[in-house]
């Protein structure tokens, strides 16, 4: 049988070339602070920046009613602030064919994309599959849809064959800008696809053939934040553990701003912070049933040994309105020391990213 080859728009994806899987950059990427393998399966890797973006906020159910009362999904945009500068992200959704039916339907990409990203960054992590081609401004996976699938189901994510196919073509034809919006210093726009390439090939149907070879190229900030060193260990399988999206969203973000993590230096943070920059608590109809999730998702955290404890406060305005709440989050001893750990890896890779020796495939804790 003849091979099919399908990729994400009609110009094909230049495969990487053999010294692309190889070098500096991926050793630094792929090399974990530990002291075991079994701790090393744990981890991966939080992006500062890319992170930080509000870029899987829209449900499937809320896609649905807007797909009802519209017929189509408008450009969705969300405003964010990140370590001091207020950003825009402008999401254009992903239009794709059922060829069962010949129905094109629109999706945003959501909680089911995020697990799928999240999944093919611990595999470029884990394995000698990922891909960074610098001159050509790229990075990216080499994989199979069975060695995702089986990826999602270690983490309690199982997905179809199917299911897995339709999120990588959403990924692939979504496209994101993000905005400056601070008017000081002028403006400024990048805009692309989540992942800027995907192409696949298999001797069937795509979304049947376990082995069929997919290729994925990561989003330019992505390359961007490998190259550049701006990303952190943390425990990956702890996140994708956590039942709810905003506390895998809350997990991230403490791995990348809650550096200082002890016992005895809380972390403070706001709900209408947590609103503005995970845009998860838009659907709610009532400002009190959005702070009960806000609640719940940091009990998720607690009970995964995350957080110790947290207080809250709510800020009351007239009439005694809430309108904001205060939490000061308490780290577990856990969480303080893979966050000393992280800190500790961060500055070996930066320290030797100056040299031209080969780095160690697993370094030791002390």
């Amino acid at each position: 049988m003849s091979k099919k080859a399908f990729t994400s728009n009609e110009v094909p994806v230049v495969p990487p070339k053999e010294s692309d899987f190889q070098g500096k950059q991926l050793d630094l990427f792929r090399s974990f602070l530990c002291n075991r393998d079994d701790e090393r399966a744990r981890l991966s890797n939080t992006f500062d920046l890319w992170d930080s973006v509000p870029r899987y906020a829209v449900s499937r159910q809320q896609m649905d009613k807007i797909r009802k009362s519209k017929g189509f999904l408008d450009l969705h945009q969300i405003e964010f602030y990140y370590r001091g500068a207020n950003l825009k992200t402008i999401i254009q959704a992903a239009r794709v064919l059922d060829e069962k039916s010949g129905i094109s339907k629109d999706y945003y990409p959501s909680a089911s994309e995020e697990l799928i990203e999240d999944a093919l960054r611990k595999i470029a992590a884990d394995q000698q599959n990922a891909f960074f081609d610098k001159s050509n401004n790229r990075s990216g996976v080499v994989f199979t849809l069975y060695m995702l699938r089986e990826e999602l189901k270690k983490r309690n994510h199982t997905r179809s064959y199917q299911e897995i196919v339709l999120s990588l073509q959403i990924l692939a034809r979504s496209t994101i800008e993000i905005r400056t919006t601070d008017g000081k210093s002028g403006e400024a726009f990048a805009v692309s696809s989540y992942f800027s390439g995907l192409s696949a090939v298999t001797q069937g149907r795509l979304t049947e053939d376990p082995d069929a070879k997919w290729m994925v190229q990561f989003h330019p900030l992505v390359t961007r934040e490998i190259d550049t060193l701006t990303y952190r260990q943390f425990n990956y399988a702890q996140m994708m553990s956590h039942k709810t999206q905003l506390a895998r969203w809350l997990h991230k973000q403490l791995s990348l701003k809650f550096t200082f993590a002890s016992l005895i230096a809380p972390f403070e943070m706001h709900y209408s912070t947590v609103k503005r920059d995970s845009a998860l608590l838009e659907g709610y109809a009532r400002e009190r049933k959005a702070i009960e999730a806000l609640d719940d998702a940091l009990e998720e955290l607690v009970t995964a040994r995350v957080l110790a404890k947290f207080e809250k406060e709510p800020v009351l305005g007239l009439r005694r309105k809430i309108e904001d709440v205060i939490y000061t989050l308490f780290a577990s001893s856990e969480f303080s020391q893979e966050m000393k750990t992280a800190n500790k890896r961060k500055q070996i890779a930066e320290q030797r990213n100056g040299d031209t020796g080969k780095l160690p495939s697993h370094p030791k804790s002390r």
